[in-house]
């Protein structure tokens, strides 16, 4: 995650910038909201939709009805 590569910058001695709205208060001792990861599991869950199911070119009548 960002937090972690951050923090991994830091204890190498570096003095990286805090990431911009990624901790609350911009302070790093605060814990990262994951406030997108709902927008994220559905971006993910459409692309399968559309990209799997929708535009898979297959014709259920060719299909094996049985599950052997």
């Amino acid at each position: 995650t960002l937090a972690s590569e951050f923090f991994r910058d830091v204890e190498a001695g570096l003095d990286p910038q805090v990431p911009h709205n990624y901790f609350p208060q911009n302070d790093p001792q605060n814990k990262p909201r994951a406030t997108w990861r709902s927008h994220g599991n559905l971006l993910f869950i459409n692309w399968l939709n559309y990209y799997v199911y929708q535009i898979t070119p297959y014709d259920l009548r060719h299909m094996n009805p049985t599950l052997d």
